[in-house]
């Protein structure tokens, strides 16, 4: 059976009020036991999306992780580029990521019509995303290679008026991302500012480190919830995580 587009698997679920657990795998970071050993814990312990990518990758992994993630993992799997190197047609979509929260112009529309060309001919469902750094309390990969100034955690009506305008836009998903390794998550009352501004789907990740943390955010008004490092460390933590959310 074809696997159903990810923009449906998304779409349907936030009409439906059921929130999804997304994996997200640096392909830096994870050995290749390591990655198998994630991917099927993924695969048997309530996950419902793979993410894939970095900020910023110092090998030339991506293609060994996704061919590894898809042997071993039957959930649908998004490319999560930090640059326009982090593309590959053996993933099943990408997240075409625009920075709305900064004013750097090659992350807003510059790197697009580099990958344009390419994303147009390729086997991939592209999802318009627009893509949104909150400052939550360290300076994260993210937000240095990004060069841009990350949202003040504690402003959650900046958020909602720059997620309002990326709506008005076109855009079609949000990321609201504190980052990988941040202190904290983004605030419950800064996604629920954005949960009211917009009708989109929002993705929610960076510094969560428990069920409750994922519980909160989800009621808040996300309906994906992104975890990377703690599943890295502690991959026995996702059966909890994926039970907390989706018993919302």
């Amino acid at each position: 059976m074809e696997m159903p587009k990810v923009s449906h698997i998304i779409d349907r679920a936030k009409e439906s009020g059921k929130k999804l657990l997304a994996v997200l795998i640096d392909p830096d970071k994870p050995s290749e036991l390591a990655l198998i050993d994630l991917c099927q814990k993924a695969s048997n312990n309530g996950a419902d999306l793979i993410f894939v990518g970095g900020s910023l990758l110092s090998r030339d992994g991506l293609e060994d992780c996704l061919k590894t993630v898809k042997a071993n993992c039957n959930l649908p799997v998004l490319l999560f580029p930090g640059s326009v190197l982090q593309i590959s047609e053996q993933a099943d979509g990408i997240l075409f990521l625009s920075l709305i929260s900064g004013r750097n112009a090659d992350l807003l529309i510059g790197n697009h019509v580099i990958a344009a060309p390419y994303l147009k001919n390729a086997k991939l469902e592209v999802l318009p995303t627009a893509y949104m750094l909150v400052d939550c309390g360290t300076t994260t990969t993210a937000i240095y290679m990004s060069n841009s100034q990350a949202i003040p955690h504690n402003k959650p009506d900046i958020a909602a008026c720059t997620a309002m305008a990326g709506e008005m836009l076109g855009l079609r998903y949000f990321y609201i991302d504190g980052g990988s390794g941040s202190e904290k998550t983004v605030s419950p009352e800064m996604i629920s500012a954005i949960r009211k501004s917009i009708d989109r789907p929002i993705i929610v990740g960076g510094g969560i480190r428990s069920a409750a943390e994922a519980r909160q955010i989800a009621e808040a008004g996300a309906d994906v919830i992104v975890v990377g490092n703690l599943f890295e460390k502690q991959p026995e933590a996702m059966a909890e995580i994926a039970e907390a959310i989706h018993q919302l």
